[in-house]
């Protein structure tokens, strides 16, 4: 295939890009900045023109696409004041979105993430490990992500045989990144993420199962490793992190408390990188 990956010089952007191209896609990357040259070409999407120019053909690029890959956003609230995270994650994520529908691009795999879900979970889980079906937002980051599954729920049904897979990326740690672990026995280490980590690596692997697994449809699945970051097994930190919140019976020792279930039973997705 033929896949452009926005966002392509972040950590998981540059990940996936080489994932890709080692599975023989043809890749082409699009973000503010990156290496000039074959496979790279600069588009600022908060500029719906550019992007939808871009996803039609570039000189010397491409004549098409066949999927496209969103990863680009601001990263995380702070970085800016917190109504143009969201204005601007809004604005990009839609001009993406239906770029890619009017250019009869039907394939779409793009980054939600944990912040959808409940992040900082100050506000107790209904039950543990949090699953696909809970939807909150508790800064405008993850209000943006929410309202943004919510559109992609809407378009893919605008045209025929649309694919859209939204992918709940957990914190995303580069393999030169491993060193944050050495807080493993921290008892408030990783809290806000329910103890969930996912190497980029396998954040990209997620990205290829979702490419080649797109039947029409919206759907949404969580990435994290399936092990926890943390060293305190996972029974432990549920009860004192949320106490008198359920715990499923199954829990593994040091199971993910972002629950991987679903893409694991659906995808086939396994982390292949561990910490420990």
């Amino acid at each position: 295939m033929i896949v452009g990956v926005t966002g392509s010089n972040g950590k998981l952007g540059r990940a996936t890009v080489a994932r890709l191209r080692d599975e023989g896609h043809e890749v082409i990357g699009f973000d503010l900045g990156g290496a000039p040259g074959p496979g790279f070409t600069r588009v600022d999407f908060t500029d719906y023109g550019q992007t939808l120019d871009a996803f039609l053909g570039v000189t010397a690029r491409h004549d098409g696409l066949d999927a496209i890959v969103h990863l680009a956003a601001l990263p995380v609230n702070g970085l800016v004041p917190d109504a143009a995270t969201f204005d601007n994650n809004m604005a990009v994520t839609f001009h993406v979105l239906f770029a890619a529908h009017r250019a009869g691009i039907r394939a779409i795999v793009t980054a939600s993430s944990i912040t959808a879900m409940g992040f900082p979970f100050d506000v107790a889980p209904e039950a543990l490990p949090v699953d696909e079906a809970v939807s909150r937002a508790n800064n405008t980051y993850g209000l943006g992500k929410v309202a943004e599954e919510a559109i992609a729920a809407q378009l893919v049904g605008w045209a025929q045989g649309t694919s859209i897979t939204a992918l709940r990326f957990t914190n995303v740690v580069a393999e030169d990144e491993y060193e944050t672990f050495a807080r493993a026995a921290d008892p408030l280490y990783r809290r806000d993420l329910l103890g969930s980590w996912v190497d980029a690596r396998d954040g990209a692997a997620a990205v290829s199962l979702a490419l080649a697994d797109a039947p029409p449809g919206f759907e949404v699945y969580n990435v994290a490793a399936e092990t926890s970051g943390c060293a305190t097994p996972s029974r432990e930190l549920a009860a004192s992190w949320f106490p008198g919140t359920p715990i499923a019976e199954d829990l593994g020792e040091f199971e993910s408390l972002m629950s991987t279930r679903k893409i694991r039973d659906r995808l086939g997705f396994v982390a292949q990188y561990d910490w420990r």
